[in-house]
């Protein structure tokens, strides 16, 4: 008879995602990942299959949680354009924290084919966001606020590598104030 998990395997993958955030896949030993989780390395493979197989679900949940405050910081402005720049200010507070989705890019690249279970959670986890995206830009074109002339999906593409911009420049030292200016810049550009 198996015996009943002595963890919590929510809480665990919460602390794995941690770990992925911070390491990336190959800085994150194994060592690393059970001593965060707080489990036996028995545990790691009964449960979540092995170090790939934990990423894999890392990256998923990482990818949920971004989404659902993205989307959340979107739809909470008085206006499209409101809701545009809530995102953005929300990127610029958590930028010092490390972004999955962006060290997952820089480690695996965008391939498919290299890497297709990855390609396939950052496409399904970012898809409302960008969706949204588009239908906020354009009612914002629609307000006046964002140029009219602009094409929606460029402007979210735009949008999305200036997220991930900001993200490395808080990375790399770059302070509160210009990254501020980077986001307020980023917005000015679509006008």
């Amino acid at each position: 008879m198996a015996r009943p998990k002595l963890f919590d395997p929510d809480e665990a993958l919460d602390a794995a995602v941690a770990v992925f955030r911070d390491h990336g896949y190959a800085g994150a030993s194994a060592e690393m990942l059970t001593e965060a989780m707080q489990i036996g390395k028995q545990s790691l493979y009964n449960t979540f299959g092995g170090k790939w197989p934990l990423y894999c679900r890392a990256l998923e949940r990482y990818a949920q949680t971004e989404t659902t405050a993205h989307i959340t910081a979107l739809q909470g402005g008085d206006s499209a354009m409101a809701g545009i720049e809530r995102m953005m200010k929300r990127v610029v507070t958590q930028a010092r924290l490390p972004c999955l989705g962006v060290s997952c890019v820089a480690e695996f690249g965008s391939d498919s084919e290299g890497s297709p279970e990855l390609a396939r959670i950052r496409e399904a986890g970012g898809r409302a966001m960008r969706a949204l995206l588009v239908e906020k830009i354009r009612q914002a074109q629609v307000d006046g606020e964002l140029a009219g002339t602009l094409e929606a999906h460029h402007a979210m593409a735009f949008l999305i590598a200036n997220i991930a911009a900001l993200r490395l420049a808080a990375r790399g030292g770059a302070g509160d104030t210009e990254l501020r200016a980077m986001a307020r810049l980023s917005l000015q550009a679509l006008k």
